[in-house]
């Protein structure tokens, strides 16, 4: 992951030392984030508009530093992100000569065509600003699903601040908000607007559609494919559940040839390196160790103790920028685990986020009482994952330089997935009876992994890496909030008020890295609960009453057995 700062529109009167004071406020701004790229920095600037990008080189390592710029100089790029179909898109725009090998600056050249109207055909994860120096216009963009973070605000000037990290306008805006994924910002526009609209949102588009599990089963491989677009040493994070193991299994079929070269080349990092972390005695270590044996990565495990987890707990905090209680829970191992990672030479990881939202992998979804609500809830879950897991997994990794790609989250994968009948995801069978959730992802691979791990049941990955560390930072918090205070949260945290002492323990260490509302607003929820919408609550009322948003809470589903039907 790279970082990219933008300042628009400055007006001409921007302060005592004008654009020159802004321009140095902007790199001392960026620096703030250059966790997530350190190799190289990049300025661009005129008398309104600075650009400022942090690089972590994934691709195009000797020619890929940002901004980037068209032959011309006129046209400039700052972006956060991969174009995994780039090859494809540069072969329709023979009239521009491309100035390096960086995926991302096909941009230039299809903004410089259409506008505002190429961004559905990007395949990529991604947040830009695109600049044009002569006419002063300006488009900003976030990935569909938002992998990529992406934050706004205006200073007292009126200025335009558009950056990766909420820390690095949050003390300089007036008021700031996240950039919504899925929509685009163009100059002259009152706000960003959305783009992207897949029809596949609508129950009843799919309806009726049976799944093709052969389809699913390549379609995914050929996004992890695509996602090993790379230049440099990669790995992928092996928690030893479905998704993560699936989503190595995949990564092996395709780790021996270069995706740069066609498949024709042989890849420069043949071997694919796993990476596992738990409390000893961890549920996830034991199962990580059976996938590696079978699909024969090079394994990595790593042990942490609960004191080093909630030494990290303020950190990660100031990271990840929430306050959401599963979010902190689970980004503390990972923030742990990426240091590890970082620190063997690796830049870019492999996850496997995204497959519960899409197949109803929670343990609430055995509540779903028919297909429509069952597929409303994916569609909602996979609208708030920007805030969530996607967040979680870019800011945890991007903390120590480490890229994470999420390939069930392919744009092309999703059509494909999200496309046919949510009857076929319920976690009930044909015969009326239940059966284990995630079934359908479960068929599609079967013979790739052992039985044990293909029909293991979902465990979120704060539970996973050790039960001991969600016990005791419920035991920590209980030391450090006193009833008083919790009683008292109402009034000290208005908005999202904390219920429990956790969450307001949490929500004390964000308030000293972030204070002011307009922080605080960027964060979802307030009452954590085991399941997403008001739809799904619903669905039992059990759901209303549960402040613990851990998998152990839906206790008539957590731990029965539902194995193959």
């Amino acid at each position: 992951m790279c970082s990219i700062l933008a300042v628009l529109e400055i007006p001409e009167r921007a302060g005592a030392n004008g654009i020159a004071g802004v321009r140095a406020r902007a790199i001392e701004l960026s620096r703030r984030m250059r966790h997530r790229g350190p190799d190289w920095s990049g300025v661009y600037h005129d008398a309104h508009n600075i650009l400022v990008h942090e690089r972590l080189a994934i691709v195009g390592i000797e020619s890929g530093a940002q901004p980037l710029r068209s032959e011309d100089g006129r046209l400039l790029l700052a972006v956060n992100g991969e174009i995994y179909n780039h090859r494809k898109l540069r072969e329709s725009h023979t009239d521009y000569a491309f100035q390096t090998d960086s995926d991302c600056e096909v941009i230039l050249p299809m903004w410089r065509a259409r506008g505002a109207d190429f961004l559905n055909d990007l395949n990529g994860i991604f947040a830009f600003v695109a600049l044009d120096a002569d006419t002063g216009d300006w488009l900003i963009a976030r990935d569909p699903i938002g992998v990529v973070p992406l934050y706004w605000g205006r200073d007292e000037h009126g200025a335009l601040y558009v950056a990766s990290e909420m820390k690095a306008i949050a003390d300089t805006c007036r008021e700031f908000f996240e950039f919504p994924p899925g929509h685009a910002w163009r100059r002259g526009e009152v706000s960003p607007q959305r783009y992207y609209n897949p029809t596949w949102r609508s129950h009843d588009v799919s309806k009726g559609v049976p799944v093709d599990v052969p389809k699913l089963h390549a379609s995914l491989e050929a996004a992890v494919e695509r996602q090993l677009m790379c230049d440099v040493p990669y790995g992928v994070l092996l928690s030893g559940g479905l998704d993560s193991s699936i989503v190595a299994a995949c990564a092996i079929a395709h780790a021996r040839t270069r995706i740069e070269s066609d498949g024709k080349g042989e890849a420069w990092w043949p071997r694919v390196h796993s990476f596992a972390i738990g409390l000893e005695g961890s549920p996830d270590l034991a199962a990580a160790i059976k996938v590696a044996d079978k699909l024969g990565t090079v394994h990595h495990t790593m042990h942490f103790t609960v004191q080093e987890g909630l030494d990290a707990l303020r950190e990660v905090i100031w990271h990840i920028e929430t306050y959401d209680v599963t979010s902190i829970r689970a980004s503390t191992p990972m923030y742990l685990l990426a240091r590890k990672i970082k620190a063997m030479g690796i830049k870019m990881v492999l996850s496997g986020e995204g497959a519960d939202e899409i197949f109803g992998g929670y343990l609430y979804f055995h509540k779903a009482p028919d297909a429509r609500a069952f597929h409303e809830e994916t569609v909602a879950k996979l609208d708030a994952l920007h805030l969530y897991d996607c967040l979680r997994a870019n800011k945890s990794m991007a903390a120590w330089g480490v890229e994470a790609r999420v390939p069930f989250l392919d744009r092309e994968f999703l059509d494909v997935a999200m496309a046919f009948d949510a009857e076929d995801k319920r976690c009930v069978g044909k015969d009326g009876k239940p059966r284990m959730e995630k079934y359908v992802l479960r068929e599609a691979f079967e013979g790739s992994l052992p039985d044990e791990i293909l029909w293991r049941q979902k465990e979120q990955f704060s539970d996973g890496v050790g039960y001991a560390w969600i016990d005791s930072l419920k035991a920590h918090a209980e030391v450090h909030v006193s009833d008083d205070q919790l009683e008292r949260a109402a009034w000290r945290f208005p908005h999202n008020t904390p219920l429990t002492k956790e969450a307001y323990l949490f929500r004390e260490m964000f308030e000293g890295h972030f204070p002011g509302p307009h922080a605080a607003a960027c964060v979802p929820g307030g009452k954590s609960v085991a399941c997403s919408t008001p739809a799904a609550i619903a669905w039992d009322k059990s759901f209303s009453e549960n402040p613990d948003p851990s998998g152990r809470a839906i206790r008539d589903v957590h731990h029965e057995g539902y194995g193959p039907s």
